[in-house]
């Protein structure tokens, strides 16, 4: 089976931990890749310098609140180029702006979560945003 590839755009560590202790409590088999802000996703999404040899993520998971390039800036672009628009995207956030979630979704993205506070809520909010992605079951690696 191919293996599965889940992008996750955070620039905060705790939050990428808390995520990959999720994908294991859950027993969601993914290849992770990790980006810091808007600006290297796009980077990694259209496969430009040190991503070159990048997989085409099945499922982009969004932070919004991103340095450089913010998550509905990153968005807008995917939205407009015809390469990326058809990527699922989950936005997985801190905001529960409604704004925020609107924007979001007229964006293009699948999904709006805000992140739980309990460690309960984050792996519920992990699987639905997990059920996006459309290959099959394969071995967990590492964040790059």
């Amino acid at each position: 089976m191919n293996q599965r590839v889940l992008l996750y755009v955070e620039d905060e560590d705790a939050a990428v931990f808390l995520l990959e202790t999720a994908l294991k409590e859950a027993s969601i088999d993914v290849n992770l890749y990790r980006v810091t802000d808007g600006e290297q996703a796009l980077a990694f999404l259209k496969k430009a310098g040190v991503y070159q040899e990048m997989p085409r993520p099945d499922l982009v998971l969004l932070d919004l609140n991103l340095p450089r390039k913010n998550g509905l800036e990153l968005l807008s672009d995917m939205k407009e180029s015809q390469d990326l628009s058809s990527l699922a995207v989950v936005v997985f956030t801190s905001s529960s702006l409604a704004a925020d979630k609107r924007k979001s979704l007229a964006l293009g993205a699948q999904e709006y979560i805000t992140k739980p506070a309990s460690f309960d809520g984050f792996v519920a909010a992990v699987k639905s945003a997990c059920s996006h992605m459309k290959n099959g079951n394969s071995k967990h690696s590492p964040a790059v």
